[in-house]
């Protein structure tokens, strides 16, 4: 059964979905407020760097299944299902940022105005629960004049994607949960999903809503617990790699390896601001939530080891090798590799950063938005030659895992010294030049 499906917000999430709902025969549109990303996505190009996407892009273009817009109105009327996948940054107190998400719904529920047939609204935005009963919904009913239920359906579809791996984590979730205020109302997503593997879990829009954050704040408590206890391990002299590897090989009662491998600092999209939103509501409530409210922190922390072993090293000229929180992704925001950089400009070192997926000149949306307001003088530093920056440097930092270590280490000279913060460790073992500390390993 193909259906016919319109997302809104073409960047990570939105993008991805997309595409991979138009690989498995839907007739999908996206939208955006960004002409660039529009118009790449119309002519078959991917408007963000992933894995996998150029084809599927590619391909949904050529079969005319995937199409993309700016007019929200024309999306929905020509659309059964709309899926809602624009940003929720936080605001500077930590509080969630619902902007874009009301004015989506607002647009939408204009749309369902001028609609006479039943529509699904769907929410794959983070929200906090309570969010898309007390403030979507209420938008859709005043602004269409129609009611929910009856007129329209509004499920919460909250994603499991990580970005580097998102065209896979699509494709193969862990689960796939439907919240609804009637599971009668979750039939068009329960067709739409019936071949994707996984458990799928039809429940209350809350129980949705808050699954999602349980699991970013899970994942951001297992990158900190790793970091903590590597740093632990290292400053006892115990090996952090063997008691990984134990504790890891346990997927019984420690669950599983993910997010467990001592490394540098967590960022990105997800897991920074999802820590706050949820830090900010036990405020409101007065609720403390110590654990929870130390992982921002412990986070910066692990910076400031960086920062302090590249002072330790007496040297000014650094080559960062990396510059996006991870390897296969382009995305700048709240990378802690961005704010090593930042730290060491402030400390009066010369730096030069290669990454191979960032480029000045492909960042569109709210990632370059992100690079003008906080990083602007990042392009000096910029250099797209690999071996350029490796020699220029002093200090050699290698910043996520797309650094190929052969290469690294065909180059690298006697006097310079690498600061691993990734943890490569074929590349650690097989060149002694390379055999550097980690910060807590």
């Amino acid at each position: 059964m193909s259906l016919r499906l319109s997302v809104f917000g073409l960047g990570y999430v939105g993008s991805v979905s997309a595409a991979c709902f138009a690989s498995m025969g839907h007739r999908v549109i996206g939208v955006d407020v960004n002409p660039s990303k529009v118009e790449m996505m119309e002519s078959g190009r991917s408007p963000i760097v992933e894995s996998g996407m150029n084809e599927l892009v590619a391909e949904g273009s050529r079969s005319c299944r995937l199409h993309a817009v700016i007019d929200p109105t024309a999306a929905v009327l020509e659309s059964d299902l709309s899926f809602v996948c624009v940003g929720t940054p936080s605001l500077r107190n930590g509080k969630l940022d619902l902007t874009y998400i009301e004015k989506v719904t607002r647009e939408i529920a204009a749309a369902l105005k001028q609609k006479k047939s039943h529509h699904t609204f769907i929410l794959r935005s983070t929200v906090l629960p309570g969010t898309t009963e007390s403030v979507v919904l209420p938008i859709l009913e005043q602004g269409s004049g129609r009611r929910a239920g009856a007129d329209f359906t509004v499920v919460y579809n909250p994603e499991f994607m990580r970005e580097g791996s998102a065209v896979a984590d699509f494709l193969q979730p862990p689960y796939t949960i439907l919240g609804a205020q009637d599971r009668a109302q979750v039939d068009l997503l329960r067709e739409l999903y019936k071949e994707t593997p996984g458990k799928i879990f039809e429940t209350s829009i809350r129980v949705a809503e808050m699954a999602k954050y349980v699991s970013n704040a899970f994942h951001a408590v297992k990158v900190t617990f790793a970091n903590e206890v590597g740093t632990l391990c290292k400053q006892m002299g115990v090996d952090a790699e063997g008691v990984t590897e134990i504790f890891t090989s346990d997927t019984r009662l420690n669950i599983s390896p993910a997010y467990l491998s001592p490394g540098f600092a967590f960022g990105g999209s997800c897991l920074p601001k999802d820590v706050r939103a949820l830090t900010y509501k036990a405020k409101e409530l007065d609720v403390k939530l110590p654990m929870l409210e130390s992982l921002l922190p412990s986070n910066s922390e692990h910076v400031e080891r960086a920062v302090e072993a590249v002072m330790r090293t007496g040297k000014r000229k650094v080559a960062q090798l990396g510059l996006s929180f991870k390897a296969g992704t382009d995305d700048l925001r709240e990378s802690p590799q961005v704010q090593l950089v930042k730290r060491l400009l402030g400390e009066g070192y010369e730096i030069k950063v290669w990454d191979q997926d960032v480029s000045l000149g492909r960042l569109v949306g709210s990632n370059r938005q992100y690079v003008e307001e906080v990083i602007p003088h990042i392009g000096s530093l910029l250099s797209a030659d690999f071996d350029e920056v490796v020699k220029w440097g002093d200090v050699v930092i290698v910043g996520n895992k797309s650094v190929h270590t052969d290469q690294l280490a065909a180059l690298l000279r006697e006097d310079q010294i690498v600061i691993d913060l990734v943890n490569l460790d074929a590349s650690r073992r097989s060149h002694g030049k390379f055999a550097s500390d980690g910060i807590c390993w």
